[in-house]
């Protein structure tokens, strides 16, 4: 399957790219906190709301300063909508993990996202996946496993809903990266708050308990911080390929280590941290193989001449 050429990325937009990256990672591992604290409190349909609703003010303040409703118009409302059911569904499912396991623990699997990633490169991109990549996956979930430790009975249905919000999470990056070929970021931000507000607002009567003033404030905080922290991860992957942007994603670890220790007092594993260590070096691995091939520096045979990746604005990889 043949996608239209991304532009190339100026070292501009590489730069602000990366500035985008990082700030966005820094706001939503201080919404995670935010939310870890809450869904303690209460039902996790009524946190996601609240996510959802606050959300939707820094929405509309971008759709105001950037194009008002015109920005709003789109030829893709279905893959809007499915867009959105997958990152809703990615949001759901790393609440919940939120609140069965410890912070960094349920970051650190999400990290096995650019494996997804790789996985699901061959059927919704048509890719051919080689030795080298499958031989990073395989490594990769092999460091998800030291992190959970199923033989040892710790993989629970927590560490499940982290690695369920890391599947859906790369189908929602290969979306929004093709996307970003036509649609404003903008109107791919405006859609997706949109639409998650209105499913949130459909389960709230499966769960409310009426907050306190203190508790209302940071939920609307998350919510605050969620929209704010979109955009910039939107703004992040409209200017630089995902190659670039990737690596700066695993700076949410420390984030989530220190916000761990400083309210819970969390002290991550040994385990813990030696299968995040193999996780975070089979993706970054991954990523090198594909500086590689931008690079030009593989056999001939085995590149895709004239092929762009809707993901991370590449040749397609072949191993």
């Amino acid at each position: 399957m043949t996608s239209p050429l991304l532009p190339t990325p100026t070292r501009q937009d590489i730069r602000h790219g990366i500035l985008y990256m990082i700030a966005a990672v820094f706001a939503f591992a201080a919404v995670n906190a935010l939310v870890k604290w809450e869904v303690a409190r209460y039902p996790v349909t009524e946190v996601v709301f609240f996510r959802c609703f606050f959300a939707l003010i820094p929405c509309t303040l971008l759709i105001a300063t950037h194009g008002g409703f015109a920005s709003l118009r789109t030829a893709k409302l279905g893959e809007h909508f499915t867009r959105a059911i997958a990152q809703f569904g990615s949001m759901f499912c790393i609440y919940i993990a939120f609140g069965m396991m410890p912070l960094a623990d349920a970051v650190a699997i999400t990290f096995s996202n650019p494996l997804f990633l790789t996985v699901l490169s061959i059927p919704l991109l048509g890719e051919k996946v080689g030795r080298h990549r499958w031989a990073a996956v395989l490594v990769g979930f092999a460091g998800v496993l030291i992190m959970t430790r199923p033989g040892a009975g710790v993989l629970n249905a927590g560490a499940l809903f982290a690695l369920a919000n890391a599947a859906i999470g790369a189908f929602v990056t290969t979306a929004i990266r093709r996307m970003s070929l036509t649609e404003a970021p903008t109107t791919l931000v405006a859609y997706q708050i949109g639409f998650n507000a209105v499913f949130a607002t459909a389960l709230l009567p499966f769960g409310w308990v009426t907050p306190t003033v203190g508790d209302a404030a940071i939920l609307a905080l998350v919510g605050l911080g969620s929209g704010v922290g979109q955009f910039w991860w939107t703004q992040a992957f409209r200017l630089a390929p995902s190659a670039v942007n990737a690596p700066f994603s695993y700076t949410a670890m420390i984030w989530a280590v220190m916000f761990g220790y400083l309210l819970w007092g969390d002290v991550p594993s040994t385990a813990l941290v030696g299968g995040a260590a193999v996780v975070v070096a089979s993706g970054l691995y991954i990523l090198y193989r594909e500086a590689l091939r931008r690079q030009g520096l593989v056999p001939a045979p085995l590149a895709a001449a004239g092929t762009a990746s809707p993901v991370g604005g590449a040749p397609l990889l072949r191993d």
